[in-house]
């Protein structure tokens, strides 16, 4: 029989824990393991940052090229783009003066639309200047949504005006005169217009810029609607009856300019103001 005093002793060490304090294997387990069961690893976590670390730039204020683009490559590109705004405003500019002087001597409505959207890519690349001429806004992305949106503006107010001239001239049934000055224009229109599209394109591309892809869309309708004055004109030439075929390519250019700027506004307005807390990149 154990002696009871032994119970009380002050003297005596502290009581074997025993097998029932050790933690059990299982509960361990359970209590470290997901609910969904799945154990994180080293391929989950790498991924998880991979994630967040896509996400920082939007975040922060830039745009994807940040993430792709090394600083001394950002900026050549920047140049790039600024070097082909400044060819386009003195191209277009030339070339909206002579479809303006044939629209009004030739009665063509494609050619006072073709006028209208080489003005309109004046306007176009001027705001491209505004959004590059800051170096170290290259990759802001409030700067970005802002010219987009105001291109979006721009090409409301152009398609309203073209597609006002375009109903008039069909309206009035308004027949084009058609001779070689309506023809050189043309071509040299849709030419033009076709390669600058091509290169803004590219560097929109590189600079994930909206801003000079939307620049280039312009110059690709640009460039469909110099060749359009050609066609439109050769087809009067042997068909008197389509006269409604230069009108009809006014309205179709003036829709689809208007169809893109009511897009660009619907995404960039409040893109813009999601982003207006990152001013510090003006």
């Amino acid at each position: 029989m154990t002696d009871p005093s032994s119970a009380a002793d002050p003297t005596a060490g502290p009581a074997d824990p025993g097998p029932a304090s050790v933690p059990d294997p299982a509960v361990l387990g359970s209590a470290s393991t997901p609910a969904n069961g799945h154990h994180p690893s080293q391929a989950d976590t790498f991924n998880m940052e991979q994630q967040m670390k896509i996400g920082e730039p939007e975040d922060n204020g830039l745009l994807e090229s940040s993430m792709r683009l090394k600083p001394h490559e950002a900026q050549s590109y920047r140049k790039k783009a600024l070097w082909v705004s400044w060819v386009s405003i003195v191209v277009t500019m030339i070339l909206a003066i002579a479809a303006f002087t044939v629209s009004i001597m030739r009665h063509s409505a494609s050619a006072f639309g073709f006028a209208f959207d080489a003005t309109l890519d004046v306007l176009s690349s001027i705001i491209v200047l505004w959004r590059y001429n800051n170096a170290a806004a290259v990759h802001s992305a409030h700067r970005e949504y802002i010219a987009c949106a105001i291109l979006g503006v721009v090409f409301i107010l152009s398609a309203i005006t073209i597609l006002v001239k375009a109903i008039h001239d069909l309206a009035t049934k308004l027949q084009p005169e058609v001779d070689d000055f309506l023809y050189s224009v043309s071509v040299v229109s849709g030419i033009v217009c076709a390669i600058l599209s091509v290169f803004k394109f590219m560097l929109g591309k590189v600079l994930t810029s909206r801003a000079l892809i939307t620049d280039g869309f312009n110059s690709l309708v640009g460039a469909v609607m110099g060749f359009s004055i050609l066609i439109s004109a050769e087809v009067f030439k042997h068909e008197p009856k389509v006269w409604y075929l230069d009108g009809s390519i006014g309205v179709l250019i003036g829709l689809i300019i208007l169809a893109y700027g009511v897009k660009l506004l619907k995404d960039m307005v409040p893109r813009v103001r999601q982003t207006r807390h990152y001013e510090r990149f003006e």
